[in-house]
């Protein structure tokens, strides 16, 4: 049976209840030894290798990067296990293992698995939902939880109640988008391989504004938006990458309602009309999840 993204986020999920983690951050060498793993840390790899595995009779022994910083090792460490688990071949030489431009789907239902280990569902969704939302929010988790700010900012919106998005893109192109389950249910589509939006905060912000947070239109992010309303947008720019990860959310927590034309049975968002030439887009996303419900939240 091929595997799927939801088929992975189970078994990574069956994978962490076998193993009754309990503490923040998770313990790699719990992990580790559901595998019968070993790890060695790798004096010899070149800036751009994060890692590798080996099998031998009776242990897989996991490599890392000993250039890497802290975090970036522990999901290096998930990531090699990810294999070992879903069986999956490596293919680590296609793209540089930060980059999602050309990333093999292996290798990307792998880092979900990684990402499921460094960020449990249990554990990591109660300290999410009761913070504010924000890109400092996001960097406080990644800290406690050891974890990437790239990967936490993913998981965290895939996990809030608010309607939240969080988007990555590389080189000025959007790579990846993460939303919120409201928003999945509302049909909030952010159009995959595009350029950034030009004139919000995030395309600024990859030319050298600086980070910061503003009020944008939401359908300025979101493709084929009949709803209108207006987002909170945080940016920030890692230069080293060319990476920009962007925050949206709607600051009231509540996606805008389609409004009944009394005309006829059309439906129009409220505070615009329906824009009779709106484009078609093929659209792709991974989105890292699975349909948890949901709950109301005020802060």
């Amino acid at each position: 049976m091929a595997l799927d993204e939801p088929t992975v986020i189970g078994r990574a999920r069956a994978f962490i209840a076998a193993a009754k983690l309990t503490a923040i951050p998770v313990r790699i060498e719990d992990y580790l030894a559901s595998v019968q793993g070993v790890l060695e840390v790798d004096p010899e790899l070149e800036p751009e290798e994060a890692g590798w595995s080996i099998p031998t009779k009776n242990k897989h022994v996991i490599g890392v990067n000993a250039r890497d910083r802290l975090e970036r090792q522990r999901f290096t460490v998930c990531h090699e296990i990810a294999h070992i688990v879903l069986k999956l071949p490596s293919n680590h030489t296609s793209s540089q293992w930060w980059s999602y431009s050309g990333r093999p789907l292996a290798e990307v239902l792998c880092d979900v698995f990684a990402a499921e280990l460094l960020l449990p569902f249990d554990l990591f969704q109660p300290e999410a939902e009761k913070a504010v939302v924000s890109l400092a929010t996001v960097e406080a988790l990644a800290d406690r939880f050891q974890a990437s700010f790239s990967a936490t900012g993913s998981r965290y919106a895939s996990v809030i109640t608010t309607p939240c998005a969080f988007v990555l893109s590389e080189e000025g192109k959007v790579r990846y988008a993460s939303r919120s389950k409201v928003l999945l249910d509302a049909r909030a589509w952010v159009n995959l391989r595009s350029d950034l939006p030009s004139g919000p905060l995030s395309e600024r912000v990859r030319g050298g504004a600086g980070s910061g947070r503003e009020e944008i239109a939401a359908d300025l992010w979101f493709n084929d938006w009949e709803r209108g309303g207006t987002l909170l947008e945080e940016a920030r720019h890692m230069p080293q990458w060319d990476q920009t990860l962007t925050l949206l959310w709607f600051e009231n927590e509540e996606v805008p309602p389609l409004q009944r034309r009394a005309s006829d049975d059309r439906f129009e968002p409220a505070g615009r009309e329906l824009r009779e030439d709106e484009e078609e887009f093929g659209l792709e996303e991974l989105d890292g999840n699975l349909r948890w419900p949901g709950r109301s939240r005020r802060r």
